[in-house]
């Protein structure tokens, strides 16, 4: 079960592969103009349940330093330009994901 992530920044969603076919389409947080979302190739390389602060019920963080997908506090906050750069998901979503991707999931952000 080889899965992966794309992200559309543009659109404001992130999109869960498993061996090259859509399994879920998720609506996202991304990061404002002035703190944009990187773009690029990059890994999840970890995954912190109940992080704390702003980050919801689960922090997976990007093999990018310091960016990571994680849940929210201010589910009003999702599908818009809001964040220093990650991408917020809403809790329960960011859940789901975390069950079924393994760290070292490849995430294309766009």
């Amino acid at each position: 079960m080889a899965y992966s992530i794309v992200i559309s920044r543009a659109n404001r969603q992130l999109t869960l592969y498993q061996n090259g076919k859509i399994v879920q389409v998720y609506p996202v947080g991304v990061g404002k103009f002035s703190t944009p979302t990187p773009v690029g190739r990059f890994q999840i390389v970890s995954k912190v349940p109940n992080p704390g602060g702003p980050f919801g019920v689960m922090w997976m963080g990007l093999s990018q330093p310091h960016y990571g997908i994680h849940g929210t506090n201010n589910p009003a906050s999702i599908g818009q330009h809001v964040s220093h750069g990650c991408v917020r998901m809403q809790n329960s979503h960011v859940l789901a994901l975390a069950r079924l991707v393994p760290i070292g999931t490849p995430v294309s952000i766009q």
